[in-house]
């Protein structure tokens, strides 16, 4: 009986959102419109520097996987989390973020003494984002956070690419497709960021294993995991790894493989503030669809619509009942 849509597994971050020039981003040697990941020195060093700018959206539990789990739960599906949080202000804070979003979680009891991973989420004037992330104890998320039971009566499990760059996070990721694998319960799996693929190819299909259900990328993620630069090409490659996959294109849109037909999406003409989170949003939004009785198109057009609408606003969330009016509109 399966009684959760999706199972998610994932780094526990809690993010800040601060404005930056590109001037700033080029004077403090940040590299643009990627995940970097940095010491706790470092990220202090940053806040430190940039503690005169403009906050523009307030604390909120994050993490890629995270992000589309409570997405899931947000638009009416029944979600769980596997995550690892310290026993800090942040780490319960995260725990109840996580449980006002309605999203079961692999529990608060005797929390590890450490630092919670924080991420210090950088928005430029053209609404790119730029992540500087201190993984802190999420680093060493392993196999024992894993809730086996879960995993068994979910539909799908949801895994974060980011997780490659953990040696244990890596073993759990591993291990939740194998304990769902074995429950006849479909994997779903993010590549999360151009880095992870052009640094970690290997790891991340160990992670996904002979073949995935579906695979979520963007458009610069499949031509590095397919070693393509044209889509077309990128789209005949993604076959041989996943059954299904979401390719997003930004402005331009996504691609849907359902299987059997490729489906173009059209874009949603919207002015972007803010790009943190869109496709976190598009691969929650597509989960919630295919696990609620949506077929592929009408799922990806949700997505699509989502994730168009999370940009137009600081933040890589969006509030409860916004996405009861996206689904008035599918």
């Amino acid at each position: 009986m399966k009684t959760i849509d999706v199972y998610g597994i994932g780094a526990a971050l809690v993010d800040t959102e601060i404005e930056i020039s590109d001037a700033e981003l080029t004077t403090l040697g940040i590299e643009k419109g990627v995940m970097t990941l940095v010491d706790e020195t470092r990220q202090l060093e940053l806040i430190t520097h940039l503690n005169d700018h403009l906050m523009v959206a307030k604390r909120a539990s994050g993490g890629s996987a995270a992000n589309s789990i409570m997405a899931v739960a947000s638009f009416g599906g029944k979600a769980f989390q596997s995550c690892k949080v310290a026993n800090d202000d942040n780490g319960r804070f995260y725990l109840d973020d996580l449980t006002l979003a309605g999203v079961s979680h692999n529990g608060v009891e005797q929390l590890p003494e450490g630092t919670t991973g924080k991420c210090l989420v950088l928005i430029t004037p053209d609404a790119e984002r730029t992540m500087n992330t201190y993984l802190g104890i999420s680093e060493t998320i392993c196999r024992k956070n894993l809730n086996l039971a879960a995993i068994a009566s979910a539909k799908y499990i949801y895994t974060e690419g980011y997780l490659v760059t953990s040696p244990t996070g890596k073993e759990a990721a591993i291990e939740c497709r194998k304990q769902a694998e074995q429950a006849g319960t479909k994997t779903a799996f993010s590549l999360s960021d151009p880095g992870m693929v052009e640094f970690f190819h290997d790891g991340l299909q160990e992670m996904i294993g002979e073949r995935a259900d579906l695979l979520f990328c963007n458009r610069d993620e499949a031509f590095g995991w397919t070693g393509t630069n044209t889509l077309n090409a990128a789209i005949e490659g993604m076959k041989k790894s996943a059954s299904t996959f979401a390719i997003t294109l930004g402005a331009e849109g996504a691609v849907i493989y359902d299987g059997e037909s490729t489906h173009r999406l059209a874009p949603t003409a919207v002015t972007a503030v803010d790009t943190n989170g869109a496709g976190d949003m598009f691969a929650g939004a597509f989960l919630y669809g295919i696990t609620n009785g949506m077929d592929y198109l009408q799922a990806g057009k949700l997505a699509s619509l989502a994730s168009a609408t999370v940009v137009t606003q600081f933040g890589p969330r969006l509030p409860v009942d916004q996405h009861r009016s996206l689904l008035a509109q599918i």
